[in-house]
């Protein structure tokens, strides 16, 4: 039977999340990430340590000692996966970081769905986006697989991502009900985009994944080539060997990892870098783990 690209990927993701993960990140996903309600399950008597918004004040009055309301979280999510498809994304080992943040988004839409809840994309350039409302049921994650594996348009040269439109297209499009949003991108545009990052963060629960290729932090020794900014256009022909040129490179690399932190911790956001040479399904578990962590 010939079954389509698309469908070719999510089986081979779900045959590895099945066979590797063995239920560590389908159960823990749910302790971390939460959902948008709560839900009345007890009541029992007040302790110094209880938040005085639970106290039940009519049971209080009756039992003539105070009460609080005991709650169990709503675990039915709306996740959204919000991809940055700009040229830069283009840029690195065998298809790039562009395939590393499909598989990696697909593979997070697909655990995701699994409990039911529902999923949504954001697909994000420049020039165009492609916005997919959330469902659930696999047959929603292979039509985001589909339009992951979508050619992406060669946009106008000369011009850098604009991170700050894209978050706010993200803000705008899910401002019905608080959801979980998955943000992955090389942050590689034009700055600025902490604050709207913060302001996304303000409503909802934001996962920040930079996609990183190995070459962009420590130049590999190649010689002289001719290397393009990928956004701009612009080339430059460089000795990749010159050691003054390998020291310039990575005194700017420094100063850029230290700025994109700077403007995550202004965000209020811990950022998980995930590398194109990762074991992807590795890297979610951990992923995960580190999430738990920053919630407790």
């Amino acid at each position: 039977m010939v079954t389509s690209a698309p469908e070719r990927l999510l089986r081979r993701l779900e045959w590895r999340l099945g066979r590797r993960l063995d239920g560590r990140l389908q159960g823990a996903y749910r302790t971390v990430w939460h959902g948008t309600g709560l839900d009345f399950t007890d009541l029992r008597l007040y302790t110094p340590e209880d938040d005085v918004r639970h106290i039940d004040w009519n049971v209080t009055a009756r039992a003539d000692e105070p009460h609080v309301r005991l709650y169990t979280e709503d675990r039915e999510l709306t996740a959204w996966l919000v991809i940055d498809r700009s040229a830069s994304m283009r840029f690195g080992r065998e298809a790039g970081k562009e395939s590393t943040a499909t598989e990696l988004a697909v593979s997070l839409g697909r655990v995701v769905s699994q409990g039911g809840n529902r999923v949504g994309a954001i697909l994000f350039d420049n020039d165009s986006h492609v916005v997919i409302p959330p469902r659930t049921g696999r047959d929603q994650i292979l039509r985001i697989t589909r339009e992951l594996l979508r050619p992406g348009k060669n946009g106008k040269k000369g011009q850098t991502t604009d991170l700050s439109k894209m978050l706010a297209l993200a803000a705008t499009t899910t401002t019905r009900r608080r959801s979980l949003i998955f943000v992955m991108s090389d942050f590689i545009g034009d700055p600025g985009w902490d604050r709207p990052l913060a302001r996304l963060t303000h409503r909802h629960e934001v996962v920040v994944i930079r996609v990183v290729d190995p070459a962009e932090l420590d130049l590999p020794d190649l010689g002289v080539i001719l290397v393009e900014d990928a956004e701009t256009g612009e080339q430059l022909l460089v000795d990749t060997s010159d050691p003054l040129l390998r020291g310039r490179l990575s005194t700017q690399v420094d100063a850029r990892e230290a700025e994109l932190a700077e403007g995550m911790r202004k965000a209020g956001v811990d950022a998980h870098r995930i590398t194109t040479d990762q074991d992807l399904l590795a890297a979610m578990v951990d992923m995960v783990r580190r999430s738990g962590r920053v919630r407790r």
